[in-house]
């Protein structure tokens, strides 16, 4: 079966800016911790969300998850999965490999995979997502099968597969709101477990795509697998804070700033790739001005090295307020909020808390705009293709550590742990 023994392609040393001061030993959450959180107001928001509609449609794929589990080996086509448990266990497990694809559908075997900043905190146990679960939901794969239906893809090609589930012809996907087609339970996705599905991992050897046609995008002749690896989540999530605002903001002042609020803890458990994804989009969009506030001294050497001014979070005090904030603190969205100048937007990713205290009657004076909510990757995916082959964006010029896939388990615990900023898994 193909992938099920894949190769080391090469391991790449980090930019010394990226390594240095770069915080060690996140603490992982053990068994009663990660599970007593998931009792708390925020822990019954997924649940809530998921079940929102197509609810047997959920408990079908949550059965059917059940029966091929127990299934013996001769019944069922095995591969191995990276699972992820509480107490930051990370080991490669058998999982049963997927059915053969449907009309519409595809199997691919992941080629590059790479982390997002949640799945360190996802993988350590610290949020509100059970675990255990198999882990990774960006990645760029080859197809190795196809259903008959199938004409926009075959075996061999390879093809960027989007993290979030969607059908292409539902009115959400029609509108380009891919990341909540009405025909699979909301928060489809890859890499979250029951949370999101099971619709597996992309640190495994093989992933079922249902809608071949709809979800997978060619990768471009000349495009690094690594480099687009991250187009499936972080990248497109990076660009939808700054694409929709930026050319507004800078058709009123060519000088505008655009500031990135990312962390105030020095000890984040988000490693800051989004961040500085964020401001690459915002420089290669035509920014001149790119501002990003980061507590940790080495994800200030890194947006410097980028182009960034990289700033203390507590020299924020004082500063003129900017007219595009993107709020990726998880916790500190009050503080963007007051960091927005009049009519400007803050762009947030939103919390892993149920709730947040916000300014409403500053807001109210200065008439700003708070966007909140999640990408929308498949329709995003084209554009920043766009971007990368112009060259106006560089992903891997963001500090990011390349490994082969059988490396996973150690090479993924050091990164959750902390001191690598991106890592991306080759087969």
């Amino acid at each position: 079966m193909p992938g099920v023994q894949p190769g080391v392609q090469r391991s790449t040393e980090l930019p010394a800016s990226s390594a240095q001061g770069a915080p060690h030993g996140r603490r992982p959450h053990g068994w009663l911790r990660h599970y007593a959180q998931l009792l708390g107001p925020s822990g019954a928001v997924a649940p809530k969300l998921a079940f929102e509609r197509n609810r047997e449609q959920r408990v079908d794929r949550l059965m059917g998850a059940i029966r091929t589990r127990r299934g013996s080996a001769a019944e069922t086509r095995r591969m191995r999965a990276l699972q992820a448990a509480p107490g930051g266990r990370l080991r490669w497990r058998e999982a049963p490999a997927p059915a053969p694809p449907g009309p519409d559908a595809a199997i691919v075997h992941p080629i590059a995979a790479s982390t997002c900043d949640l799945d360190c905190a996802l993988a350590l146990g610290a949020t509100q997502l059970p675990l255990p679960l198999h882990l990774g939901h960006e990645c760029v794969a080859e197809v190795l099968e196809v259903g008959e239906r199938v004409g926009g893809v075959k075996p061999g090609d390879r093809v960027i597969v989007p993290f979030q589930v969607s059908c292409g012809e539902c009115g959400a996907c029609q509108s380009g709101h891919t990341g909540n087609c009405t025909s699979v339970p909301p928060i489809s996705m890859y890499g979250f477990g029951v949370a999101g599905g099971h619709w597996g991992g992309a640190f495994s050897d093989q992933l079922a795509v249902p809608y071949a046609d709809a979800m997978l995008v060619a990768l471009p002749t000349g495009i690094d697998p690594a480099a687009a690896s991250g187009l499936a989540d972080n990248i497109c999530d990076a660009y939808r804070h700054i694409a929709p605002h930026l050319p507004g903001v800078l058709e009123r002042d060519a000088d505008a700033e655009v500031l990135i609020m990312s962390s105030a803890d020095r000890r984040s458990l988000l490693p800051g790739s989004v961040p500085l994804y964020t401001g690459l989009v915002a420089l290669a969009l035509g920014a001149r001005r790119v501002v990003l506030a980061d507590a940790r001294a080495h994800i200030r050497a890194e947006a410097e090295r980028l182009g960034m001014e990289g700033l203390d979070p507590r020299r924020l005090r004082g500063r003129a307020p900017a007219p595009l904030v993107v709020d990726m603190t998880l916790d500190g969205l009050g503080r963007s909020l007051a960091c927005t100048a009049p009519d400007g937007v803050c762009s947030s990713v939103g919390s892993l808390h149920h709730s947040a205290k916000v300014p409403l009657l500053l807001m109210y004076g200065r008439n700003v705009t708070l966007h909140v909510g999640r990408t929308h990757a498949r329709a995003l995916i084209p554009r920043v293709l766009e971007l990368m082959a112009s060259e106006r964006l560089r992903p891997l010029d963001v500090g990011t550590r390349v490994a082969g896939i059988d490396e996973a388990p150690a090479v993924l615990g050091e990164h959750f742990r902390g001191g690598v900023i991106k890592t991306i898994l080759t087969a």
